[in-house]
């Protein structure tokens, strides 16, 4: 087994909460220089910068996951990741069709943007990508299985945007590959007040928005090769696989 430092949640200049500086390129290349070996690009409710941060991922040697953060009806953030780029437009049409549209003010809400490699926009998304898909948790998910993508409720921990802090419960039809924390938060503790069970999987990432965020948080993952069948296999604990919280 080799150790992969990971962090799958990432925000480009997309998100309308991204910072300007989140440009692909600058992802790839703050990934590489803080030690990342895989990354995962999740804007709110969209797909469309993954393909260039994949592209230039693979140009210098680092492992990008194609994917998205999703709100659902209940306002619960999850990130969708998923395998190939088939499957992700696949995904990326679903969104377009359940997400509730909201005009976009910049100046309030922040610019959308998807650039190319160097930095120049190629189009100015006018819809707040910050509103919710008119799905409950559950159907997103199934969705996000039906296409065979891993799907995990972010940051459950806040109190606002989480699984915990919108239902207060987890549903029992759900079916989660893991649980995202907060950067800040304790496993242990975590674990103790939502009354998680060790059979459920934990995970800590950024939740980068802005540079000097990307790197500082991530988790081992413990696998063969850093790919997204190996991911899949770690967060269930596959063949002596495994995911560790670095303390």
């Amino acid at each position: 087994m080799k150790s992969f430092r990971t962090d799958l949640h990432i925000h480009t200049v997309l998100s309308p909460c991204g910072d300007l500086e989140m440009s692909p390129a600058n992802i790839v290349l703050l990934a590489k220089k803080r030690g990342l070996d895989i990354i995962g690009i999740t804007d709110h409710n969209s797909t469309k910068q993954c393909k260039l941060v994949w592209e230039l991922g693979q140009k210098h040697g680092l492992t990008v996951i194609p994917g998205c953060e999703m709100n659902s009806r209940e306002e619960v953030h999850c990130l969708g990741l998923f395998e190939d780029f088939d499957k992700l437009n696949e995904f990326q049409q679903y969104i377009e069709c359940h997400l509730q549209i909201i005009p976009n003010d910049p100046d309030i809400m922040g610019y959308q943007v998807v650039v190319d490699e160097d930095g120049n926009i190629l189009e100015e998304v006018d819809h707040y990508l910050g509103a919710v898909l008119n799905v409950s948790i559950e159907e997103m998910q199934q969705k996000v299985h039906e296409l065979s993508g891993i799907f995990i409720p972010a940051h459950i921990d806040r109190r606002q945007n989480s699984l915990y802090g919108q239902l207060g419960i987890f549903p029992p039809e759900l079916k989660a590959d893991a649980l995202q924390i907060s950067k800040l938060a304790d496993e242990t503790a975590v674990r103790e007040k939502f009354n998680i069970s060790t059979g459920m999987t934990l995970v800590k990432f950024s939740d980068a928005h802005y540079p000097e965020d990307l790197g500082k948080t991530y988790t081992i993952f413990e696998m063969h090769e850093p790919s997204f069948t190996e991911l899949r296999k770690a967060l269930s604990g596959d063949g002596g696989r495994s995911v560790r919280i670095p303390l």
